[in-house]
């Protein structure tokens, strides 16, 4: 082979290779625009999910405060149907307590009615028998005794709060008094009471019996 020819194939062989350096760079740069271009597609996907997402989030977070001011709604009638609960219960309480607190009172105030109430018959018993004249000494002597116990008797229940209910020159009082008849007396004013029939009494503020009275016209 001459020279010459050897030579123009070299050259050949050169512009080959250029030509295919020159093929691998388009190619290379078309790759390159078209991975951009997928990449700006996918840019702008990913945009539009997330703002899509982002709407969804917010639609969202708009049903839960709707549900979350029910709740809070729910939560304060049920706080206020305790508190009125509580009230009430509270006043119950107190009004139990002033109750028992009463009651406590009146059993130590008025303890002895009971016992005081069964007196009443030997106190008058005592009184009928102290109206008796008597004159032989034997019979002043129990009658004096008689007299000592009723005087006794009289101190103990007094101790216990126990008093007579004035009658005889008071005006009639139905709370304290029993009007079994009527007189007519035009010195007195009417609804005087002019006699009494049986003593009354009462223990402290409370009528244990009336007195039995006979009151003016």
């Amino acid at each position: 082979m001459s020279e010459t020819t050897e030579n123009k194939s070299k050259q050949e062989e050169t512009l080959e290779k250029v030509e295919t350096a020159d093929e691998t760079a388009a190619a290379n740069e078309e790759k390159a625009e078209t991975s951009k271009a997928d990449n700006s597609a996918l840019a702008g996907e990913n945009i539009e999910e997330a703002a899509d997402k982002a709407d969804e989030n917010s639609s969202s977070e708009e049903l839960s405060t709707e549900e979350y001011t029910v709740k809070i709604a729910e939560l304060e009638a049920k706080i206020a149907e305790h508190e009125d609960r509580y009230l009430r219960l509270r006043a119950d309480y107190e009004n139990l307590r002033r109750r028992s607190q009463l009651d406590l009172q009146a059993a130590e105030k008025y303890r002895a009615q009971s016992l005081l109430t069964d007196l009443l018959p030997i106190i008058d018993n005592f009184e009928r028998a102290l109206e008796v004249k008597v004159e032989s000494e034997d019979a002043k002597a129990l009658y004096k005794g008689i007299e000592m116990v009723y005087h006794a008797l009289i101190e103990a229940v007094k101790k216990e709060g126990l008093e007579v209910i004035p009658a005889v020159g008071e005006p009639f009082d139905p709370n304290v008094h029993q009007a079994i008849m009527q007189e007519s007396d035009s010195e007195k004013e009417s609804g005087i009471v002019l006699k009494e029939l049986q003593k009354g009494y009462k223990l402290k503020d409370r009528v244990l019996r009336p007195s039995m009275v006979s009151v003016n016209e």
